[in-house]
């Protein structure tokens, strides 16, 4: 085989012991979430060498995803760290064996301290699938090493059924983009779910003008505006918006005409309007809905505060 050959081989491999944990996922997978949903204090997981490489992967999603989690290796345990748990606690214990000893000599701490366990191993029949609260079976045929030795679909496998496990209690506490966001508030999904209009608003020189101004009158202030429209104003609220496109349109028709018309016949009465709360994902789905380029930020009384537009919304 060539090195590409083996490298698709490898690939080929893990792909199917993940499609292999399918059929392992039984009630345990079941109690195992109900463990972590209706846990009061945190998910502390445990493992030692790969599996601990994984476990922390695994602690990372779940606390980013609504569930309290940090990683802990067993061999801290023995010089203090054992002080970190609480009844209130559940532990997540990986090991491919099952009979890892550093994992086996902390779990009798755990037992009394009557902290419920979840194992998680290539081996129903161990020690620790013996002594936890239920077990996730991710065992392997094989590894995808060529010599069966290196942890590789076995990693795999255990990295997979920790996102299930997340991916499972995300849908059962209804966890949403807001909430993702606000565990991610300097990335730039973050951003984008938290900012709001206020935040990036044009409020400078707004193009105001009024239903019976002329539309000549009105295209030196749509221009001096720069945001290629004009928001018509009556009693100081919003009453209407007009466009380059109304404006361009309504010369194509009345031609020499077009001068004697007014901006109240051309205008949308029915523009498309946000408060300044309101976030940037959400004016992202009006434009797309309604193929507009622009809102207005208005307050409660329908006053003009602002307008966002498409570039607005690109941070």
């Amino acid at each position: 085989m060539t090195t590409k050959e083996y490298a698709i081989q490898c690939i080929k491999d893990e792909a199917a012991a993940l499609l292999d944990l399918i059929p392992k996922m039984d009630e345990n997978l079941d109690k195992a979430v109900d463990l972590m949903f209706n846990c009061r204090g945190k998910v502390i997981i445990t493992g030692v060498g790969k599996s601990g490489h994984i476990g922390a992967k695994i602690a990372a999603t779940l606390s980013s995803t609504g569930t309290p989690s940090f990683f802990i290796n067993p061999l801290d345990v023995f010089h203090g760290d054992l002080g970190v748990m609480t009844k209130d606690d559940v532990v997540l214990a990986i090991s491919n064996s099952g009979h890892t000893d550093e994992l086996l000599r902390f779990i009798p701490m755990v037992l009394h301290m009557q902290i419920p366990i979840i194992g998680m191993s290539g081996n129903p029949k161990s020690l620790l699938a013996k002594y936890s609260t239920c077990h996730l079976n991710v065992s392997v045929k094989k590894e995808a090493c060529p010599l069966n030795l290196a942890p590789t679909s076995s990693t795999t496998a255990m990295l997979a059924m920790g996102d299930a496990l997340a991916v499972a209690l995300m849908q059962k506490r209804h966890f949403q983009p807001n909430d993702f966001a606000q565990f991610h508030p300097g990335g730039e999904l973050g951003k984008r779910l938290l900012t709001t209009a206020q935040d990036v608003m044009h409020k400078e020189n707004m193009p105001v003008i009024t239903p019976e101004m002329h539309l000549g009158e009105a295209i030196i202030l749509v221009s001096k505006g720069k945001l290629g429209l004009g928001v018509a104003e009556k009693d100081g609220k919003v009453c209407g918006l007009i466009t380059d496109g109304d404006i361009r349109r309504a010369m194509e028709k009345w031609r020499a005409e077009f001068f004697d018309r007014t901006v109240s016949d051309i205008m949308t009465t029915t523009p498309k309007t946000v408060l300044p709360q309101t976030k940037i994902t959400d004016i992202q789905s009006i434009m797309n809905k309604y193929k507009v380029h622009s809102v207005l930020v208005v307050d409660e009384q329908y006053r003009l505060l602002g307008v966002v537009d498409h570039y607005s919304c690109m941070i």
